[in-house]
């Protein structure tokens, strides 16, 4: 059956603000949901309160609501479009599942004759219901782990002393494994059964019997109305069960899995997927195997709903899910869909990888201090990196090397743990680096047996980390010319970095990499085509490796390259990697708008990122598509293969920028504002020279880069003090010190976190206001798109701050003198492109705390705000195709737009959760008021002191 024409008009629910746990992978399928609709002339209306992403742009959908994700919010909307026809709700995790929930029960789509499509909610409740689960399983035959429900504290104590430990609470209707624990002895039960009923909204628990040790696998389906049922992909957990999917390191194909056990698995989840009703859509199982010859299988949970693993799933076959389930969702059947790789081929296949991809995730727990390090059953990433390579090993190291962490991949950089008890407690209790600690294990001589024995990870895993090791050591004897070349290109095809190289024969990595290029030992390219280069592929998607040359019939040897350069003009725009807090999903947008501005100018755009939670790593968004680390080595080969007119840094966040030094040495040309600014924008002494200079007012301050040095400067500047590291994101490591011992404490740490940094000390203005302007500059004209004024007082990070577009009670003469520094600034800094800049206000003096010639966290709120294109007109500005007086400003916007942080602090339970100059939200909203009267205004600035901490 084609399409069902009776759909004119659906409704879409995105997922909110990003939180630990529902991230921008929802972006990235809502976006592409948006995009199927409109294909098959679908009227969209979306409702998402999230400024920062792709998905709430005015052009992703025909009508954008920027709403609280509330069933007030849904009536508002289906009053003023009475023509939409149906909601899809399986495009917004589980925010957009419980929100329709929610309104069915409120009888709301029933009264406004509205369908819910793409999902059942009887098979949304079977398999949020643990206990309804467990019996649908045991009816239809399939094994699942002894449990019980307890919705209340005395039956949950009950069922505890039925099993005996280890035992696992989970709460019903949750994300993320939210209260989720496992509890291994009778004294911490108590609380832990406590912690996951309040977590429940329907106070339930499911007990089940701990699967320790278990191996774990996911399996991504699809299903259409016809019951046609494709496999997308099969994912292996490295880590075993006990730790939640979205912290574990994780595999595609699967690696230890015998096919007779697959065979099994691929049965039981189709019969899963039929069994929880009639939907036609995308799905998720989860399966425990047994570590042993039997390979007993037992099912853990199914979603029926895109997820967090079918983005994954996406960018690592190259099928896109969200975008096939949202046709499938109108009606359509595989067999009439078109796979959208090959475009000549059906979507009713299932996609076979030629290559291994790694998905890595990444962790924050720097910003919560005091935080449970340790991985478990609730999750605690804020994002995540993939690496593609032609073997695991390969893929392992390339997702090391997109994590910036500063490390250069497994082992070989000189920061490895030495210390034996250490390196057995992060085994034994699963530490976030634990991937980089196998490798520091086996270094020291702990026999492989002993860490399968602690951490219970497959054998082969492991052994593939042994050959790595031993490979080091055998490199290790030689030095740069003894090498032989067949041990280079080895090294280089286990994904070893050069730099890891030089550290291993004591030499220079540009000496590693000139070596590579006198032995011809070169990275070349290949796409990622969902059918194991059986039919040809159309899609521009590629990753490196590295080959031995084949020798053809007349004796010509050359490695095969997919990625064939052409003679237009190119962009490169460096996005941002993986999320981290400090550097979420806005700057993703800016990358992604960045792309098609490029691409409307006229240039062939090619896009570098490892991040496969983005849009901007779809594979359509940019003409082409690097999915690779974006660490300097990789880049610089791009660069030498595809020759373009130069690279943009200014989108992709910190991450991008600290790659400008690099690329201007290499005499590699950066679009719009030039190295030298960015550099002297980020050095706190050079630019507040450069102030001096302008006469404009900055807090008085000294620059220090030893303890000794700070100490000195206290008894000049006066407490309290605001103390910055220079070149870091997020405020990292911003603190307010109120006397020597803590200023001592402070730089000592600092500086042995961040070697070699210069540490800038400010008086700290206390009491003062804090705001921020927005502007494009063509190094002539400045065009400032937005001041923003915090409700926080000064001392509370921008990002954790409660903001107003406009200001709400700078007076003129304040408002002028901000207008009137951004505008000196920007021009003084040879601003081509954006700038943020940030001031304290005190006394109606208005005074500079700092300034970032790039997109900013805030940039997106404007133009959602206003309803411009802002981005879109810096590009081309940057790109010198356009000057700021080209473009035709018009900002619409009545009343005021508050930018609201939301915290992920539920998933860290002892942390302090008072804000400072070190940022800890995880993601925002936006909130539209009439005026300064509104309730929700007052209350925000009634509180507005209430979290200041130092």
């Amino acid at each position: 059956m084609p399409k069902n024409n009776a759909l004119k008009s659906i409704l879409i629910i995105g997922s909110g603000p990003i939180i630990i746990g529902q991230a921008c992978e929802f972006d990235y399928s809502g976006s592409q949901s948006l995009r199927s609709l409109r294909e098959d002339g679908i009227e969209t209306i979306l409702i998402n309160s999230n400024p920062a992403t792709i998905m709430t742009d005015p052009t992703m959908a025909d009508h954008v609501y920027l709403l609280p994700l509330n069933t007030k919010s849904i009536v508002k909307i289906l009053k003023e479009h009475p023509q939409i026809d149906a909601v899809l709700p399986t495009m917004g995790g589980q925010t957009a599942l419980n929100l329709c929930i929610e309104a069915d029960e409120k009888g709301i789509w029933k009264d406004f004759d509205v369908e819910i499509i793409g999902v059942d909610i009887a098979a949304i409740n079977i398999t949020e219901d643990r206990e309804q689960f467990k019996n649908l399983m045991n009816k239809i035959g399939i094994p699942v782990a002894p449990a019980k429900i307890a919705n209340s504290f005395l039956k949950g104590k009950e069922i505890a002393q039925e099993f005996g430990f280890p035992v696992v609470i989970r709460p019903s209707f949750t994300l993320g494994g939210t209260g989720a624990s496992f509890v291994h002895t009778e004294d911490q039960f108590d609380e832990l059964l406590t912690r996951g009923l309040e977590a429940s909204p329907i106070h339930e628990v499911l007990i089940d019997k701990a699967l320790l040790g278990w191996k774990e696998y996911e399996l991504e389906l699809l299903r259409d109305s016809n019951d046609n049922v494709v496999i997308i992909c099969t994912i292996e957990n490295m880590d075993p069960m006990g730790i939640h999917t979205g912290d574990s390191i994780t595999v595609a194909p699967a690696m230890t899995l015998s096919d007779t056990c697959y065979q099994r698995m691929r049965d039981m989840a189709i019969k899963m997927m039929r069994s929880i009703g009639d939907f036609a859509g995308g799905c998720n199982v989860q399966f425990a195997v047994s570590p042993d010859e039997k390979e007993e299988i037992i099912a853990i949970e199914i979603n029926p709903r895109v997820s967090r693993s079918s983005a994954l799933a996406s960018k690592a076959t190259g099928y896109p899910i969200a975008k096939i389930a949202s046709k499938l969702a109108i009606g359509y059947h595989l067999d009439e869909l078109d796979n959208q790789i090959t475009k000549s081929t059906s979507a009713l296949f299932e996609p076979t990888l030629d290559y291994v991809i790694v998905k890595i995730p990444r962790w924050n727990f720097d910003k919560f201090e005091g935080s449970e390090r340790t991985l478990g059953l609730q999750m605690k990433a804020v994002g995540e990196v993939m690496g593609i390579g032609r073997s695991f090993q390969e893929a392992l190291h390339k997702a090391t090397q997109s994590l910036e962490i500063k490390r250069n991949g497994l082992g070989a950089d000189g920061k490895s743990y030495t210390n034996y008890d250490q390196i057995i407690e992060k085994l034994t209790y699963a530490s976030w680096d634990r991937v980089f600690v196998i490798y520091d294990a086996i270094q020291m001589g702990i026999p492989l047996s002993r860490i399968h024995e602690i951490t219970r990870i497959d054998m082969w895993f492991l052994k593939q980390y042994e050959e790595l090791y031993q490979l080091e050591k055998e490199i290790s004897g030689y030095t740069l010319d003894t090498l032989p070349r067949e041990l280079l290109l080895e090294a280089k095809q286990k994904g070893y970095g050069d730099r890891q190289i030089a550290h291993m024969l004591k030499c220079l990595e540009s000496q590693v990499y000139n070596k590579r290029d006198e032995l011809n030992i070169q990275r070349v390219y290949k796409l990622v085509d969902t059918c194991a280069a059986e039919f040809k592929a159309e899609t521009p998607y590629y990753y490196s490796t590295f080959e031995n040359e084949m020798v053809t019939a007349d004796g010509k040897e050359y490695a095969e390259n997919d990625s064939v350069v052409t003679d237009r003009k190119k962009i490169i725009v460096l996005g941002s990697g993986p999320n981290r807090i400090g550097q979420g999903i806005e700057f993703d947008y800016c990358c992604v708008h960045g792309v098609l501005a490029a691409s409307e100018v006229g240039y062939e755009t090619i896009m570098i990122n490892c991040n496969p939670e983005t849009v901007s790593t779809d594979f359509d968004v940019a003409d082409k598509l690097y999915f690779e680390p974006v660490f300097w080595e990789h880049i610089y080969d791009i660069i030498r293969h595809e020759k373009p007119e130069g690279v943009i840094v200014q989108l992709g966040g910190q991450t991008a920028l600290k790659l400008a030094e690099k690329l201007d040495r290499y005499g590699i040309k950066i679009m719009g504002t030039s190295y030298q600014a960015l550099d002297l924008a980020e050095d706190r002494g050079s630019f507040s020279t450069l102030l001096k200079e302008n006469n404009i007012p900055y807090p008085e301050f000294g620059t220090a880069e030893t303890t000794e040095e700070a100490l000195q400067l206290a008894d000049e500047l006066d407490f309290p003090l605001l103390i910055r590291p220079s070149y870091v994101l997020g405020g990292q490591g911003m603190k307010i010190v109120i006397n020597k011992q803590e200023l001592e404490e402070h730089v000592v740490d600092l500086l042995r976190k961040i070697p070699n940094n210069k540490l800038l000390l400010d008086h700290y203005l206390d009491g003062a206001i804090e705001a921020e302007a927005d502007a494009i500059c063509d190094g002539e004209n400045v065009y400032i798109i937005g001041i923003m004024e915090h409700i926080e007082p000064c001392g509370i990070h921008s990002g954790d701050s409660n903001a107003t577009l406009p200001p709400f009670n700078l007076g003129e003469f304040v408002m002028q003198q901000i207008k009137d520094h951004t505008k000196k600034i920007a021009l003084a800094l040879n601003t081509v492109g954006l700038i943020n800049i940030q001031f304290a206000i005190k006394d109606d003096q208005v005074y500079i705390i700092e300034a970032n010639p790039r997109a900013s966290r805030t940039v997106p709120f404007i133009a959602k705000a206003y309803g411009e294109p802002y981005v879109n007109y810096a590009t081309k500005v940057m790109l010198g195709d356009k000057k700021v007086t080209d473009f035709k400003f018009n900002p619409k916007l009545e009343g005021y737009a508050i930018k609201q942080p939301v915290f992920s602090f539920n998933k860290f339970p002892n942390v302090n959760k008072q804000l400072g100059p070190e940022m800890k939200s995880t993601g925002e909203s936006i909130l539209f008021i009439d005026s300064l009267k509104d309730d929700e205004f007052y209350e925000l600035y009634s509180r507005r002191k209430m979290y200041l901490t130092r």
